[in-house]
């Protein structure tokens, strides 16, 4: 999982109880994304800050590239034009994939997206066509879990 510049501590927090919840292997924490120890990530967290590995980065793309280095598909989840309805994701490559999770306002840098090997798209049928990123974590998590775990 890459949080790319994620504001609310609330939601960090509740990403490494969802990352706990699907046996995320690694959290990178972003940007102006806040890392543990701290009191409001703790709040929803749980604890998960302990029993999820996690690092932080000053810049998302070092991340990025770091995990393409290491052969980890890389997938921007967003809304953007030419992706793949979360549906429809394909098998997860036997060598990891990493999600990557935007600014609660801006979503994924435009950079950053550039850079992935992909873009999830949740599909959404309302009129506000907007998740919270805690659940939109939860349920790209989800699928990634059975995809990965429950096969």
């Amino acid at each position: 999982v890459v949080l790319d510049n994620i504001r609310s501590l609330n939601n960090i927090g509740s990403v490494f109880r969802t990352g706990d919840a699907f046996l995320a292997a690694h959290i990178h924490l972003c940007g102006i994304t806040a890392t543990p120890p701290h009191r409001d990530i703790q709040k929803t967290a749980l604890g998960a800050t302990e029993s999820v590995p996690w690092t932080y980065h000053a810049d998302t793309q070092d991340a990025i590239l770091a995990l393409k280095k290491n052969g980890i598909q890389v997938w921007a989840v967003e809304q953007a034009e030419g992706s793949t309805l979360l549906q429809n994701w394909g098998t997860c490559p036997s060598t990891g994939v990493a999600l990557v999770f935007g600014n609660e306002v801006k979503g994924v840098a435009q950079n950053i997206v550039d850079l992935c090997d992909g873009v999830l798209e949740i599909p959404q049928h309302g009129i506000k066509h907007s998740l919270n990123i805690s659940v939109s974590a939860g349920m790209v998590l989800w699928e990634a879990f059975k995809r990965y775990a429950l096969q």
